[in-house]
């Protein structure tokens, strides 16, 4: 301990965790200390309100770059910036790629169909792109994948370019097809070796992919995504060492491809304690060299949480999402273009994307420190409780059988199905919040013609989740339909708030009202407040208000809504905003719609659909 340091803080008495708790308890005035501070989380552990050293005596003393590489694989944290391209012809692709990397992308995705492969396709796709200094990755339709990395090696052979120095992926994840296309692939491993054999002389060049991606897309919750894709890289790990491919080339050729969620702290974590896991699988297989063990991780931002409406915001989640991947470490982040869900990403979409890593990088210089969350307190807790659970989750999958034989049955489905479904609840109940869709909508905002994009295989048909495969509809979707239900029916409901009584109580329900009843895109209609009943239910008459809301205190609702109700005499749908204590006495005089925290808003602003003739 510096002398500076003694002279500074050794007057100073050390406080004790114990103390720490007991004042925060001190604090809440009789508040249950357990449901107002600990965050149970839906990962299936529990998060405090403050850490300490001594939360993290599982803290990684390995260094940047060193296993288990808990704090990175690399000593610096340059990551590739990359943009996927949906190549409908090689010619424009080219082009879209060559301006891509023109700004900024260091890393280029190509999306073809089988039908387009060929030796002049590559040479055309490729043309004038230095293969040597952008990672190039490839989806090519299995059908014809072979082929592909075949007629990729011979371009390369015959440009002499120096195969050591060319990196990226061709895309190889039979299993994936079978969880999100219902489609099964046989005797995978041959078309592993097929690939390997293929790009032999090219050591940078990986082949087999565990797309977790698809289960964030699909809802998963963090623990269940990285538990499932430690067991998914392990089956293709297991399958290609039963066939002869020794260890240290079967894990160097598998490329992580995982979703990032909004959970901010924890998606940082997340990528920490995947790499610590993933170590101490490929270890036990015994690898020559311990450079096996690095996992290598592409994240991409997650479609789950997109929004059609207020689509802008789409942009703050995806930057949050991006910066917790990249102080993560990760190798290579897809930052999906705001406008996505709804149409084919516009010319600026695309290069707000792009810039969205350039400030990470160019401005907050995240590129430039390695592991930025070593050694925080909280980040360091939550990777060890991730990778315990995640562990758990791992290991029961491998007990039954391993994760083939679980997506097989259907067991992966389900779980992420009923993920979801939570989260649709969650959302639904505003336990979960997307800003503009569930919580503070923009009032004024219509869809201007924008609706849900299909999903398309490669072979151009829309695809269904309607055979036992991974959903990945997005959360927002039933209020998105909600609203354009409303929106398409060719007349808006107004919403008239009828405020009356305590000035706080009624503007706070009124508040709260507006946002409710405008997430299915009604027009909302707030008011300073009204002497007497009279004059609210006339106010609202006039204004041809189709649903009229009264908000005023508990006590007040006793005296002010019955009549309020009578008054009206069925001319609009009648809501109290609040559970006041004579919530009873209100539903004997026949009121039966109430608004209030604890209800679905998604189920009520469904009902209320459905009384105002909208489907």
């Amino acid at each position: 301990m510096s002398k500076d340091y003694e002279r500074l803080f050794g007057e100073f008495e050390p406080v004790s965790s114990e103390e720490w708790k007991n004042k925060i308890i001190e604090d809440l005035k009789g508040a249950d200390y357990e449901k107002k501070m600990i965050w149970h989380t839906s990962e299936g552990f529990n998060v405090k309100p403050f850490y300490r050293k001594e939360d993290i005596k599982d803290y990684a003393e390995s260094l940047p770059g060193e296993y288990p590489f808990t704090r990175g694989n690399k000593t610096d944290n340059n990551w590739g910036i990359k943009q996927q391209i949906a190549v409908e012809d090689a010619v424009s692709a080219n082009e879209k790629a060559k301006k891509s990397i023109q700004e900024g992308v260091t890393s280029i995705g190509f999306s073809i169909k089988g039908r387009m492969v060929s030796q002049e396709f590559v040479a055309q796709l490729l043309d004038n792109i230095d293969i040597e200094k952008v990672e190039l990755n490839f989806k090519v339709c299995i059908k014809r994948i072979v082929e592909f990395a075949q007629l990729f090696a011979q371009y390369c052979k015959a440009g002499n370019f120096d195969l050591s120095k060319i990196n990226g992926t061709i895309e190889f994840d039979p299993i994936d097809k079978e969880l999100t296309r219902g489609k099964v692939i046989e005797n995978y491993t041959e078309t592993i070796k097929e690939l390997l054999a293929a790009t032999e002389e090219m050591p940078g060049v990986r082949c087999v992919a565990v797309n977790a991606i698809d289960l964030c897309n699909g809802g998963a919750y963090i623990t269940q995504e990285l538990g499932y894709a430690l067991a998914w890289g392990n089956e293709y790990l297991h399958a290609m060492t039963e066939n002869g491919i020794p260890i240290d080339k079967a894990a160097k050729s598998i490329v992580f491809n995982m979703g990032i969620s909004s959970n901010f702290f924890m998606e940082i974590a997340k990528f920490r304690a995947a790499r610590t896991l993933w170590a101490k699988i490929v270890e036990q297989y015994n690898p020559k060299c311990q450079c096996a063990c690095k996992m290598i991780i592409h994240a991409a931002t997650s479609t789950f949480n997109l929004t059609l409406f207020d689509p802008y915001v789409n942009m703050l989640r995806t930057q949050t999402e991006a910066m917790s991947a990249a102080i993560a470490g990760v190798e290579s982040i897809t930052v999906l273009p705001y406008d996505s869900v709804y149409e084919t990403p516009t010319e600026f979409a695309e290069r707000i994307a792009k810039n969205q890593q350039l400030i990470l990088k160019h401005e907050s210089h995240l590129d430039k420190v390695a592991d930025p969350a070593g050694g925080s307190y909280y980040i360091e807790s939550l990777t060890h409780s991730i990778a315990t659970e995640s562990w758990r989750l791992f290991l029961e999958i491998e007990d039954k059988g391993g994760f083939h034989k679980a997506v097989k049955e259907g067991e992966i489905q389900k779980s992420v199905g009923e993920s979801g479904n939570n989260r649709r609840t969650a959302l639904a109940r505003r336990r979960e919040i997307l800003l503009g869709t569930n919580q503070y909508p923009n009032f004024t905002e219509q869809s201007e013609g924008r609706e849900p994009l299909l999903e398309y295989c490669c072979h151009g048909k829309p695809i269904t989740h309607d055979n036992g495969t991974l959903d990945s509809t997005r959360l927002a979707s039933e209020f998105e339909e909600l609203r354009l239900a409303t929106e398409n029916s060719g007349h808006r409901p107004k919403a008239f708030m009828l405020t009356i009584g305590n000035l706080a109580m009624r503007q706070a329900r009124a508040q709260f009202s507006c946002n409710f009843l405008a997430t299915a895109g009604y027009e909302v209609i707030d008011n300073l407040g009204f002497k007497n009943i009279e004059e609210g239910v006339e106010a609202a008459l006039k204004a041809n208000a189709d649903i009229v809301v009264i908000c005023s205190s508990d006590d007040e609702y006793a005296e002010y809504a019955i009549p309020a109700f009578r008054m009206l005499d069925g001319r609009a749908i009648f809501i109290v905003a609040g559970a006041p204590a004579c919530s009873e006495e209100l539903q004997q005089a026949g009121i039966e719609n109430f608004i209030h925290v604890r209800v679905n808003v998604l189920d009520t602003l469904k009902a209320l659909n459905a009384k105002l003739g909208i489907i």
